[in-house]
């Protein structure tokens, strides 16, 4: 009887100890994202983790407890020389649970959250750290994006056309993929770059790259960035994908109205404790029907310098490839709300296409769809440039030919050689008529 009693205690905590196991988290492996103003650890596992996050100091370390927890593989370290932490240890603890300990170099401010499973990805534990002392957060063995910017000297104390380039995606979110695994984020990022480098060579132009290496930012922080860099444009760069591989084209995209009005009354919402400027105008000390009237004024003018400079692409588009659709589409796309800065949404292609893919892969062809973005922006900006601007300043003004005048009393008006009248008109001599339109450079 006894030996019988035994043999089903026995089996009971065979059943518990199998039962715990089959129950337990599994960590797959560890990834890094280096951000400018933060780190993120990225943690597989195979379900919902639970965790504490706690700080230790003397030294200073993170410490992560996972309940019920084990590692599959050994964690893989941070990158060499980073400036947060120097190396990630890890132990059992209470026989079902994980301890892991960040080693740091400074004091940080964690944040966990988990992540459902998304794509290429399953369920993942995120922590990011945030330096207290708001140093720079860069691994000193990894360099940034390539400078591309050209010094250029602008007179007169005319300011930059400042364009905004958002690389969709990053880090932990890949974005579309193709059928050859190709990634959104890798593909749109090149293409940025490439954009960047045009615009940094057009005199009065500066580009400033939302996102500047391979990590996530949220989407309103993507609006923020180009807010603080005082953008006049605001290009976002993505890859589209489909359910059925046969769709291709590109697509540009601009804010829907009632993307708009959602935005304006969240704006409205805030206005009084904010110190936010909307078109160059604060909106925390005006009464609330002059607030949205002037909220109203800025975002019809917005969206209509939104509208053109994205049909201005579309046709550039057209001449490098299919368009999916001919005309300038809507949505309420979160970055494209920004209710003071002119924003567009560029859908290059359909990476879920497998000769799109390829195509996407490509440098030439990515150098082709960063000229086609370049010159509708500069195009648009040629035409329209803001007053205050070293492209509105060195703009050529517009003479209409009366009666009686001469090529030569023209360019002395204007104390500008005749020659660089003809020049810049392609006049192959003095000869001009009445009505005539003739551009005047700049003398």
């Amino acid at each position: 009887m006894f030996k019988a009693f035994k043999i089903i205690i026995l089996c009971a905590l065979l059943v518990v100890s199998v039962t715990v196991h089959a129950q337990q988290v599994r960590i797959a492996s560890l990834r890094y994202w280096t951000a400018p103003d933060h780190t993120r650890m990225v943690f597989d596992v195979t379900k919902k983790a639970a965790h504490q996050v706690f700080l230790l100091k003397n030294p200073a370390r993170l410490v992560i407890d996972f309940s019920n927890t084990k590692l599959l593989k050994p964690l893989a370290q941070p990158p060499k020389n980073h400036t947060l932490f120097s190396r990630v240890r890890s132990a059992a603890r209470n026989k079902h649970d994980l301890r892991v300990v960040v080693d740091l170099k400074t004091a940080v401010a964690p944040k966990s959250f988990l992540l459902k499973p998304s794509n290429s990805y399953g369920n993942r534990l995120v922590v990011d750290l945030f330096a207290k002392d708001k140093t720079v957060v860069v691994s000193k063995t990894k360099k940034a994006v390539n400078k591309t910017r050209v010094i250029k000297t602008v007179k007169n104390k005319a300011r930059d056309i400042i364009i905004a380039i958002d690389a969709g995606h990053g880090g932990e979110d890949p974005g579309a993929h193709g059928p050859r695994g190709t990634q959104e984020k890798k593909v749109v990022f090149d293409i940025a770059k490439k954009l960047a480098v045009l615009i940094n060579k057009k005199s009065g132009m500066k580009a400033v790259m939302v996102r500047k290496g391979d990590y996530y930012i949220k989407l309103r922080k993507r609006m923020e960035i180009a807010r603080a860099a005082k953008a006049d444009l605001f290009v976002s760069i993505h890859a589209d994908a489909f359910k059925n591989s046969k769709v291709k084209g590109a697509s540009v995209f601009t804010l829907s109205n009632r993307g708009a009005s959602s935005e304006a009354a969240r704006w409205l919402a805030k206005h009084e404790n904010s110190a936010d400027l909307v078109g160059g105008v604060k909106l925390a000390d005006k009464e609330d029907m002059l607030a949205s009237v002037l909220m109203d004024l800025s975002q019809t003018a917005t969206k209509e310098v939104s509208r053109d400079v994205a049909g201005d692409i579309l046709k550039n588009f057209k001449t490098i490839g299919h368009l999916h659709k001919n005309n300038v589409q809507k949505a309420g796309f979160m970055v494209l709300k920004s209710p003071d800065i002119p924003s567009i949404l560029v859908e290059t292609a359909f990476i879920s296409n497998p000769a799109e893919e390829r195509k996407l892969k490509s440098g030439k062809h990515q150098a082709k769809m960063a000229h086609a973005i370049y010159k509708g922006v500069v195009g648009y900006f040629s035409k329209h440039a803001p007053a205050d601007t070293y492209l509105a300043f060195n703009a050529s003004k517009k003479h209409v030919i009366s009666r009686g005048e001469t090529l030569s009393g023209i360019a002395h008006h204007y104390g500008v050689s005749m020659q660089s009248i003809k020049s810049v008109n392609a006049l192959a001599s003095n000869q001009i008529r009445i009505g005539q339109v003739i551009k005047i450079p700049r003398g």
